[in-house]
C-alpha cells in the first residue's frame, strides 16, 4: 500500500512539476497600455475620458455631418477592424459623411471596465454619455457580432438617438450548432479558460481566426499579432473571460421591438452566427432589408470590405 501511495505522489508530483514548467514557458503578461499605444494608435486617435476610461477613438471626415455613422466592433476586436471600410465610405461619400469608431470598454486601447462590469445596459449607458459628449444628438449605428447585439440594445434604450441601424453578423438569438472559434470555446471552460489570464499563446488566436474568416488568406502574420497584442493590452484579457462566462442576457422579444430602418448584412459562411440568424432578424425586424455574402464568413467588413460599404453606402444615402 505504502509502495503505491509513493507512486501515486510521485506521479502527481511530476503532474505539478510539468504544469509548472508550461506555465512558466507560456505564461505571457499583460502589456502596459502605453506601449501598446505606440503600434495601435494614429493621428486620427483620441482619448476621451469617461466612467473612469480613457475611451480610444476615431473621428473622422466631415465633422459638419449631423447624422455621423457609429461603428461597433465585436468580441476580442478593436475600432482596427473598420479600417478598410472607413476608408472606402470615407472616399465614395466626398466627404460628406462623418465615422465615429471606438474601442469599447473590455477591448482594443481603451481597456477593462473600472466596475468589471458587461452588460447590454451598462454598454447602452457609455454608448449614450460618449456620443453626448462629442454633441451628436443624433446617430446611424452599426455593429458587428457583439456589436450588432450592442448597437441594435442601444437603439430600444435611446431610440431618439439613433436613426438607422445596421447589423452585421450580429448577434441576438441562441446558439444552436454553430462550431465558434477555438479561443472562445476554450474560455467558457471551467477552470481551464481561467488559465486564458496567463496563457494566450498566439497560435491559439491564429486558429480562432482561421473559424472567423471563410477565406484563409486574411489570417496573416500582421492580423493575428493585432489581434493578440489587443487581447494582451493590460486587463483586456479579464474582461474578456469576465464577458464569456458570464454571457449578456437578451430577449427574442426584444428584437420584435425594434421599429428603426434596419438594413442586415451577413456572411453565408459564418462558423460563429450561422447566417440562419439574418433571415430571423428579418422576419422579426418589419421593413428591415438583409443581404447575404458568399465565401464570406464573420467579418464582413474585414473580408469583403468593398462589398460591405457598397452595401452601407445605399443603405445610408437612400431616402
Amino acid at each position: 500500500m505504502k509502495k503505491i501511495k509513493l507512486v501515486i505522489g510521485y506521479f502527481l508530483l511530476v503532474v505539478l512539476i510539468g504544469i509548472i514548467s508550461l506555465f512558466v514557458a507560456f505564461s505571457e503578461r499583460d502589456i502596459p497600455i502605453e506601449k501598446i499605444k505606440v503600434t495601435y494608435a494614429n493621428e486620427s486617435s483620441s482619448f476621451m475620458p469617461l466612467m473612469g476610461m480613457k475611451v480610444h477613438y476615431r473621428d473622422e471626415g466631415n465633422v459638419a455631418d449631423s447624422l455621423p455613422l457609429v461603428l461597433i466592433h465585436g468580441t476580442s476586436s478593436s475600432l482596427h477592424t473598420w479600417d478598410s471600410l472607413t476608408s472606402l465610405l470615407l472616399s465614395s461619400s466626398n466627404g460628406k459623411k462623418r465615422i465615429i469608431r471606438l474601442d469599447m470598454p473590455g477591448f482594443g486601447l481603451t481597456g477593462p471596465s473600472p466596475e468589471n462590469v458587461y452588460t447590454y445596459t451598462y454598454f447602452s449607458t457609455f454608448l449614450d454619455s460618449f456620443l453626448h459628449k462629442l454633441q451628436v444628438k443624433s446617430c446611424i449605428i452599426a455593429g458587428n457580432s457583439l456589436g450588432g447585439g450592442i448597437a441594435w440594445h442601444f437603439s430600444l434604450a435611446y431610440p431618439d438617438k439613433v436613426s438607422k441601424l445596421i447589423l452585421i453578423d450580429a448577434i441576438g438569438y441562441p446558439i444552436k450548432n454553430e462550431k465558434g472559434a477555438l479561443g472562445f470555446r476554450i474560455a467558457r471552460m471551467p477552470i481551464v479558460g481561467n488559465l486564458l489570464l496567463f496563457i494566450t499563446p498566439k497560435k491559439l488566436v491564429e486558429k480562432s481566426l482561421e473559424n472567423v474568416f471563410y477565406n484563409k488568406s486574411f489570417v496573416t502574420a500582421s492580423t493575428i499579432t493585432r489581434y493578440h497584442d489587443l487581447l494582451l493590452s493590460q486587463g483586456n484579457r479579464k474582461a474578456a473571460l469576465s464577458m464569456f462566462q458570464h454571457p449578456m442576457k437578451q430577449s427574442e422579444n426584444d428584437i420584435r421591438q425594434i421599429n428603426k430602418p434596419t438594413l442586415i448584412l451577413w456572411g453565408e459562411q459564418d462558423q460563429l452566427i450561422s447566417v440562419n440568424n439574418a433571415y430571423l432578424f428579418h422576419q422579426d425586424i418589419k421593413g428591415s432589408e438583409v443581404e447575404v455574402y458568399k465565401n464570406v464568413g464573420h467579418i464582413p467588413m474585414e473580408e469583403a470590405p468593398v462589398l460591405t460599404a457598397g452595401s452601407i453606402e445605399r443603405f445610408i444615402f437612400q431616402k
